[in-house]
């Protein structure tokens, strides 16, 4: 299998000289092109400073990350935006939603970024609208929509410029649980049928366990992996639930 992502020896400290803080501690890892993998820890665990390494948010202390076989911390000024704006896609936790545009406004940004025809803009949302169940919400405002909504439009706005790696920041966060399984039964759609290669950070064992497999990661450093193979969703998730009990600290930050 073709690996879109590679983690090789990654470190990430915060601080000076005098306080220095190892939010990532020597991680490698890689993910393979059509899988749809999450990462799971406690707060402090180094989860989300990792995606921002991967995102491109924040930069490493050492090591390097490749995506498509391009050394991602290499890059800078035009390349790094360029690589940002064509290659990753990103879900939000906020949604982080244009309140003056529609649905249709929001999702279409992406591709007049990239100076594509109105006419293919047109068709392309019209596809993604339907396979995510948005084409009701279109014309209407962040405020008009429900959470599950707008996590859906954030969504087709991620993946509409076909993306190497979708960056997904605890999706389901803000969303009550009806929202949520639909929004990760759409994960799922776009995984298996769309082939979409999707990161997924998330504390929630639920969330975690519609993904192929499950890397947790407790004081900066990989603790441990699950496949889901064969595996029901519902098998998974209480393999995940063991490995969190074994994580230790306040089970409710891994539920």
């Amino acid at each position: 299998m073709e690996s879109i992502l590679k983690i090789y020896n990654v470190e990430k400290y915060y601080g000076s000289r005098s306080s220095l803080t190892k939010a990532i501690d020597n991680i490698s890892f890689e993910v393979e092109k059509g899988e749809f993998v999450a990462i799971m820890g406690a707060s402090g665990s180094g989860k989300t400073t990792l995606l921002n390494c991967i995102s491109t948010i924040d930069r490493v202390t050492s090591g390097h990350i490749f995506v498509d076989g391009e050394d991602i911390t290499k890059l800078k000024g035009n390349r790094l935006n360029k690589f940002r704006r064509e290659e990753l896609g990103f879900i939000f936790q906020d949604f982080n939603l244009l309140d003056t545009l529609t649905a249709y406004e929001n999702i279409a940004l992406a591709l007049s970024i990239q100076n594509v025809p109105y006419s293919e803009i047109k068709v392309k949302i019209e596809k993604v609208a339907k396979e995510l169940d948005i084409k009701d919400v279109l014309n209407k405002y962040p405020y008009q929509m429900s959470g599950g909504q707008k996590q859906r439009v954030a969504s087709a706005r991620a993946i509409i410029t076909n993306p190497k790696l979708v960056l997904a920041d605890e999706p389901t966060g803000a969303l009550d649980s009806k929202s949520s399984k639909m929004l990760l039964e759409r994960f799922n759609y776009l995984n298996k049928e769309l082939e979409a290669t999707i990161l997924m950070v998330t504390h929630d064992a639920f969330t975690a366990s519609y993904a192929t497999r499950v890397i947790f990661i407790k004081d900066g450093k990989i603790f441990n992996e699950l496949r889901k193979g064969n595996d029901t969703r519902k098998e998974f998730f209480d393999k995940i639930i063991d490995v969190v009990t074994l994580l230790g600290g306040d089970l409710n930050d891994a539920l």
